[in-house]
């Protein structure tokens, strides 16, 4: 039985307990809990309720956070596609030694099409449809998405990572209350629970160890190629889950009191490098660096900025604290990862050795709390 109400209508009554049933093929291989053939539901903005017979077995998500919500709920071999795969890293499962996909399909290759979900037919996209709508670089509109939750599979996702675009006039979650929902879809609230005390536990040791007030950093969060020209703003005050490690660690927007904006899909926030060194922030991290090793991230990158006859000037260049700024797609793995090496890289006096426990988050992943 699928009954199908679309997301229009959910958002037009603001019924947020609208039900959605989807067929599933239920069973993993390691770490079953019991749940899988189950019945399991969500709530969740924008799209309301939907109820699964069964766990779903097969998943898609275009922004890789909800891909990493997956694979640490230990479904991770359901994953079928993600939007782009450079946002997908899976090194991070590999030093974990737990099951994901390595090359998941790419859903974005000039644009989205409607078929390539038509193939996949997956149980369920973890994704938010208003996402896909409103990117006009997809070549979407609204009638394609009520489609493809009325063919296909029902959505559930909220777009987490950023709170800048206009469109989004629904609830943000954060990152963990995201975490929790997907969680429910898949019937997996035990390994959640668990990660979350992993989390705990990692932000208490960041706040006994972190420098006073008046010794922590103020920085900008940008985004930019090689050898650069200009710079993206994707400012760290931002609430989006993509910042929760600057959250964690207390780390300041520089650019707040300025006229910089942060990107959207309305707003490139582009600046040059005079305005950079006019707000000469005490830290620069570049977004979207995660491909690279730190060693790389210098050759290629940095060594740029300490060639620019302005680059060099910045006080972030000379203080060599030009950093990687972690994905903008941050699910729960992730954020352990990336918050461990901003701690790291940022207060090396403060901080050293490996700040959450490797096996412990394995066997979260493996075998449930």
């Amino acid at each position: 039985m699928h009954t199908t109400v679309t997301r229009r209508a959910v958002l037009a009554t603001g019924i947020a307990t609208t039900g959605l049933l989807a067929g599933c093929v239920s069973g993993t291989e390691d770490g079953d809990d019991g749940t899988d053939g189950e019945p399991t539901s969500v709530t969740m903005e924008p799209v309301g309720s939907v109820e699964f017979d069964s766990a779903p077995d097969t998943w898609l998500a275009y922004e890789s956070d909800y891909a990493d919500m997956g694979v640490a709920l230990g479904v991770g071999e359901g994953l079928q596609a993600v939007g782009e795969g450079y946002r997908y890293h899976p090194h991070y499962y590999e030093e974990l030694d737990i099951p994901h996909v390595d090359e998941p399909t790419e859903l974005w290759a000039d644009g989205v099409d409607t078929e390539l979900f038509y193939e996949l037919d997956v149980d369920v996209h973890l994704v938010d449809p208003n996402w896909l709508e409103h990117n006009a670089a997809f070549g979407l509109d609204a009638e394609d998405v009520d489609e493809l939750e009325e063919n296909v599979a029902p959505f559930v996702g909220n777009t987490i990572f950023r709170q800048t675009d206009e469109w989004h006039d629904y609830e943000y979650y954060t990152l963990y209350e995201a975490f929790e929902k997907i969680a429910q879809v898949f019937g997996r609230e035990d390994r959640y629970e668990a990660f979350a005390d992993v989390r705990e536990d990692l932000l208490g040791e960041i706040e006994s160890s972190l420098p006073p007030e008046e010794d922590q950093l103020d920085g900008v969060l940008v985004w930019a190629e090689n050898d650069p020209d200009e710079f993206t703003a994707m400012r760290i005050s931002d609430e989006g889950a993509a910042n929760q490690h600057f959250r964690d660690l207390d780390i300041g927007d520089a650019f707040e009191g300025t006229d910089v904006d942060g990107r959207s899909t309305g707003d490139s926030a582009t600046i040059n490098f005079e305005t950079m060194l006019e707000i000469d922030p005490e830290a620069i991290f570049i977004s979207e660096r995660e491909q690279e090793s730190r060693e790389e991230f210098e050759e290629g990158f940095v060594s740029s900025l300490r060639d620019h006859p302005i680059g060099s000037d910045l006080r972030a260049v000379q203080e060599d604290r030009v950093f990687r700024g972690g994905p903008i797609y941050q699910g729960p793995i992730y954020n352990l990862f990336v918050t461990e090496r901003t701690a790291l890289e940022c207060y090396p006096d403060h901080f050293e050795g490996e700040l959450f426990d490797r096996d412990r988050v394995s066997e979260i992943v493996r075998n449930g709390a």
